[in-house]
């Protein structure tokens, strides 16, 4: 790294350096482990040294496991994404009115979680809803890792619980979609100037002083694959940078996919097939829980989770995972 000169290229020694740290101290913590075992082994035959030496071998041969484990999940096939920033997209669903306040409510939930990780939201377009909440937001989380850490929040949300509006008091059933796309850096797509339609439009205000009087939001149409990106900020300039850096990533996204399938068989045992047609977590108000339907994980924090304490989930999502890249590389090496 010292003799670098360029600065993009100590930039990337140093992303490449702190991917292969851990690795490297891992592995030497390991391999200190076993030669401390074998040297243990060699004091046993001395009667002095004996005793001390037996009851040190056990507490190492008791480590030993887990530093394998840490060694192999650290070798074992990684997300090339796993550090990326990412572009979050929340929907409403089914259920009108309810469904966007609860699009709303999840927003608000990686809004707090992204500020418990230092990580910092940029939204990108947004759409309200008619009582509240939004139709639809897409946001730019800035972080180290953040794609890793949200990987397995896309798909189907469930929310069940009683509307304000509900004079009844009975329980309705909505839902809302999200969506969790590595953000494009390095990685080239390249998008054709005559595959893409760039339209101009007002973008929506909360009126009076707010009203966008000039036709600065972008919507840009990837003819070939039907894919529409927006962005609605006052600057049509930054407007249209931020709508061709979304659909470079929903692009790369659709590409991640297809490999994803291509790979089908292998991922059955991991977390989630990446299908956001399905539903992945009810958030249940009345029982004050929260299920995760792809590990049958159940917390009964859902106030807590609501307001970002999102690390009990996305760790048992991430172990899951690990545990079954851990089993892959097992049978790969057996």
């Amino acid at each position: 790294m010292s003799a670098a000169s360029d600065g993009g290229e100590i930039v990337r020694l140093a992303k490449e350096h702190a991917e292969l740290k851990p690795v490297a101290d891992a592995v030497n913590a390991l391999s200190k482990a076993r030669s401390e075992l074998a040297d243990l082994e060699l004091m046993s035959s001395d009667p002095e040294l004996a005793l001390m030496a037996a009851e040190e071998r056990e507490a190492l041969e008791d480590r030993l496991p887990q530093l394998e484990r840490e060694v192999a999940l650290l070798l074992a096939p990684r997300d090339a994404d796993e550090n990326a920033s990412a572009i979050l997209e929340v929907r409403a669903g089914t259920g009108g009115d309810e469904a966007a306040l609860f699009a709303g409510d999840l927003f608000r939930m990686y809004q707090r979680y992204a500020q418990t990780r230092g990580w910092r939201v940029e939204v990108d377009s947004v759409s309200e809803g008619e009582v509240g909440g939004y139709k639809e937001i897409v946001a730019t989380i800035t972080g180290e890792g953040v794609f890793g850490r949200l990987k397995f929040e896309s798909g189907v949300h469930r929310v069940q619980r009683v509307p304000a509006t509900e004079a009844g008091g009975r329980i309705h059933t909505s839902a809302a979609t999200v969506a969790v796309l590595p953000e494009v850096e390095d990685v080239e797509i390249e998008i054709r100037d005559q595959d893409i339609r760039i339209d101009t439009y007002r973008s929506s205000g909360a009126g009076g002083q707010h009203v966008n009087k000039t036709d600065s939001a972008v919507r840009i149409t990837h003819l070939p694959t039907g894919i529409v990106a927006t962005s609605s900020e006052k600057s049509q300039h930054v407007n249209r940078d931020k709508a061709m850096k979304n659909l470079k990533a929903r692009l790369y996204d659709m590409q991640r996919q297809e490999k994803d399938k291509a790979r089908a068989d292998e991922r059955k045992s991991q977390v989630g097939s990446g299908d956001r047609s399905e539903r992945i977590r009810t958030y249940n108000f009345p029982q004050g829980r929260v299920t995760d339907h792809r590990i049958g994980l159940t917390l009964h924090s859902l106030p807590q989770i609501l307001e970002g304490d999102l690390d009990p989930v996305l760790d048992a999502l991430i172990a899951e995972d690990q545990a079954a890249r851990l089993a892959s590389l097992e049978a790969e090496l057996s």
